[in-house]
């Protein structure tokens, strides 16, 4: 009977172990500035099933990424969830960040996006709140190589937002 008791509590033990196991939910951006082709050059990376998520729940519940029959309106709507949730200021002033494309890396979407025509930087504030709207989990981990300088930082719901300064 004794035995009978230890393999209970050994077997709930190792189920319970299982049954809290926690999903991270974290995404990274690199940010560099290529001083001589004067351009922000930008690389998001999301897991595909957290942005599947979003992507069904806020524009088309049969939306699949990575897959064959993958729709078309899947760029359109990357493009416009990261317009909405990533914000880039260089020296104070709002930037046009566009959508150059995505491409797809095992469990991981890339997200490429760029910043033309910026001349220098001193500062840049980065405002990244991607997935924050469904995971109140998730953290953004924003790495910058600004002026032969790396700095890194990590958003999350309640500060989604950092001013980096590089003169």
């Amino acid at each position: 009977m004794k035995l009978f008791k230890i393999s209970l509590l050994v077997f709930a033990l190792s189920f319970l172990s299982f049954a809290t196991v926690h999903k991270y939910y974290i995404s990274v951006t690199q940010i560099d500035y290529v001083e001589e082709k004067q351009s922000v050059q930008i690389i998001s990376r999301i897991f595909i099933d957290d942005f599947e998520k979003l992507l069904r729940e806020r524009y088309d519940d049969n939306i699949t990424l990575a897959g064959k029959n993958e729709p078309e309106s899947v760029d359109a709507y990357m493009e416009k969830y990261l317009k909405e949730k990533l914000m880039i200021k260089i020296n104070g002033k709002p930037v046009n960040v566009q959508f150059i494309g995505k491409a797809y890396d095992v469990d991981i979407a890339k997200c490429y996006l760029e910043i033309e025509k910026v001349k220098y930087i001193e500062t840049i504030e980065v405002t990244n709140e991607v997935l924050f709207d469904v995971f109140e989990e998730q953290q953004n981990i924003v790495k910058t190589n600004i002026n032969s300088k790396q700095k890194s930082v990590i958003l999350f719901p309640q500060k989604a937002s950092v001013l980096l300064k590089f003169n």
